[in-house]
């Protein structure tokens, strides 16, 4: 790898811990971060402004506040910056329901985009997802036998798929395992998206499946967006990297099984 690889890397790593940081803090000071990872107050800037222009954070006059509104939707670069390490761990713990010869489905996200890149140590897959990156990705994969996309408008720097009326076509198919994203969850109005078009396509993919498998990082639990689009009851499996004791009881309490450390 060279210099300026481990450079970009390194960069990354420090802002991703930035954003943690800050999303448990809600806000921080360019003194406080520098102290914190032992940086000059020009590398911080220099931090606080990429990820500014990636809507991850709000800059005010020497610090940084997070950005959170229900409304809101990152766009797919900036969800695989955010919290990419968990969704490493949990792609990895989805892999496991996984067996040879599955019927799959795939709904758009960047930790079912991780997931993805794992199907490889899988045989005779069938795959129907509304990502094209995770189509592209699986295209020539030697494990992926069937490959299919659902077709609509694109939505543009999200590279996802809505379909143009309600009939997908997702009704005549049987799925054994659908993989879904969210961006929150919570007990009482259960899984979330911004976007009600997208909400209105994962109802039809989880209608069609025999076992819904829901992939969240554990930064969306207890956190809602604007329209939902499963009840608790509706997920078989919750994977995520880590949750509180209470939020598993209250949600193993429901019906689902949870899956994390």
């Amino acid at each position: 790898m060279s210099d300026h690889s481990e450079d970009k890397l390194f960069t990354q790593e420090r802002q991703q811990a930035i954003l943690t940081y800050v999303e448990t803090h809600k806000n921080a000071t360019v003194a406080e971060l520098c102290q914190l990872f032992k940086v000059s107050t020009g590398t911080i800037r220099n931090d606080l402004r990429e990820m500014e222009k990636l809507k991850l954070v709000t800059r005010t006059h020497g610090g940084v506040l997070i950005r959170s509104k229900t409304g809101l939707e990152m766009m797919a670069t900036e969800k695989e910056v955010r919290n990419h390490d968990a969704k490493v761990v949990v792609a990895r713990r989805a892999l496991e329901q996984i067996e040879d010869g599955d019927t799959l489905l795939l709904d758009t996200g960047s930790t079912t985009l991780e997931l993805a890149k794992l199907l490889s140590e899988r045989k005779g897959l069938s795959v129907i997802t509304n990502d094209l990156q995770i189509a592209i990705i699986l295209e020539d994969m030697p494990g992926v036998v069937n490959l299919f996309i659902i077709g609509g408008a694109v939505r543009q720097k999200l590279h996802c798929v809505i379909p143009f009326n309600r009939d997908s076509g997702l009704s005549e198919l049987i799925i054994d395992k659908a993989f879904m994203g969210a961006n929150g969850f919570t007990l009482k109005n259960g899984a979330t998206t911004p976007d009600v078009r997208q909400a209105n396509l994962k109802k039809e993919m989880i209608a069609c499946a025999s076992n819904v498998i829901l992939l969240i990082d554990s930064h969306k639990v207890g956190h809602d967006t604007f329209a939902k689009f499963a009840e608790v009851s509706d997920i078989s499996i919750l994977i995520t990297d880590t949750i509180s004791e209470e939020d598993r009881a209250g949600i193993e309490a429901r019906g689902v099984m949870v899956i994390s450390e």
